[in-house]
């Protein structure tokens, strides 16, 4: 049973940074991609970033591109979201999430199909 456990949310002034980790756990040596979500109040979870596991190929939503960086480390089998010059709007929880399939994609969060439980967010203006 695969287990996503995220850490390093919480409040931020704008201009900040955060760094937010996913440790995963059983059943991770079938992971095709991570990616991280996010999800305001009243909205819909969003694509962030995703990491392709194999080759360390990152894609990003267009939103944070430029601020946010996403890497893995594969022996500690941990996805990390560096978050930088961070704004109001990227309020949200946080969510990582794991897609072990090539089918779906990897931008689309019913494709995934392990979740952490979340990890909040604040930028404050």
């Amino acid at each position: 049973q695969v287990q996503l456990v995220e850490s390093g949310g919480g409040l931020v002034q704008a201009g900040g940074s955060l760094r937010l980790s996913c440790a995963a756990s059983g059943g991770t040596s079938s992971t095709y991609v991570m990616g991280w979500f996010r999800q305001a109040p009243g909205k819909e979870r969003d694509f962030v970033a995703v990491i392709r596991w194999s080759t360390g190929t990152t894609w990003y939503a267009d939103s944070v591109k430029g601020r946010f960086a996403i890497s893995r480390d594969d022996a500690k089998n941990t996805v990390t979201l560096q978050m930088n010059s961070l704004k109001p709007e990227d309020t949200a929880v946080y969510y990582c999430a794991q897609k072990t399939t090539f089918g779906g994609s990897k931008y689309d969060r019913v494709a995934y199909e392990y979740w952490g439980q979340g990890t909040q967010v604040t930028v404050s203006s």
